[in-house]
């Protein structure tokens, strides 16, 4: 049960479903979901980090990125079965569809340099 509360909990905030929507385009780091949402990098970590608790994403580090993607895993007590479902949520939201765009024309490169120094 603690499980499926956690879950449920992680969906319940507006932009960590912006995150999990953007996140089905490709993976992100957390200089392009901040730039992307307009929040601050903190905020961003942690959605990210609730996101990741539940589950519903996993990070894999990759040079001096951590990349954030939809977890793909296939346990059944995993909640893959819940991202399945987020991905066929909120297809007509304006502010889902602007941040689905935005996702291919972030530059990490550019934006994480800038936010580095």
């Amino acid at each position: 049960m603690k499980e499926v509360v956690k879950i449920f909990k992680a969906l319940s905030d507006s932009n960590r479903l912006r995150i999990l929507k953007m996140l089905e385009v490709r993976f992100l780091c957390v200089c392009e979901i901040t730039d992307i949402l307009q929040l601050a990098p903190s905020t961003v970590s942690k959605h990210l980090a609730i996101l990741r608790e539940a589950g519903l994403i996993v990070d894999n580090k990759d040079g001096k990125w951590v990349n954030y993607a939809l977890s793909q895993d296939a346990d059944p007590e995993h909640p893959h079965e819940i991202v399945s479902l987020v991905q066929s949520w909120l297809a007509s939201d304006e502010s889902v569809i602007a941040d689905m765009k935005a996702v291919s024309t972030v530059d990490r490169n550019q934006l994480c340099s800038t936010q580095m120094r």
